[in-house]
């Protein structure tokens, strides 16, 4: 079985920063790409930032320049630095992975749980 947990979410004031973490555990052959999405209240989920497994990088137009995702293979974990935080970024966040769990098998979604992050003063 393989699990996403979530951790760093929480309230924080405009113009703030956080930091979000996500481990990977379980049986697993390899990691692919890494990232973060997010649920808005009463919006559909939108993708954040994502983070190939050779460190590659993109970004939503809303969140560049000031979030930041970075991962470490080693530890099957991806993180996401967010700053200069602004009431529009308040949302459930979600971390994703793409993870083979057989040398010879398919890559598949998974998912955490969800963090929740409210920007608000």
């Amino acid at each position: 079985q393989v699990q996403l947990v979530e951790s760093g979410g929480g309230l924080v004031q405009p113009g703030g920063s956080l930091r979000l973490s996500c481990a990977a555990s379980g049986s697993m052959f390899s990691i692919s790409d890494m990232g973060w999405y997010r649920r808005p209240p009463g919006k559909e989920r939108e993708l954040v930032a994502i983070i190939t497994s050779a460190g590659i990088t993109n970004y939503a137009d809303s969140v560049k320049g000031r979030f930041t995702i970075s991962r470490d293979n080693a530890k099957n974990t991806v993180s996401l630095q967010m700053s200069s935080l602004k009431p529009e970024d308040t949302a459930v966040y979600y971390c994703n992975a793409k993870i083979r769990r057989l040398s010879s098998g398919p890559y598949a979604d998974y998912w955490g749980q969800g963090t929740q992050v409210t920007v608000s003063s």
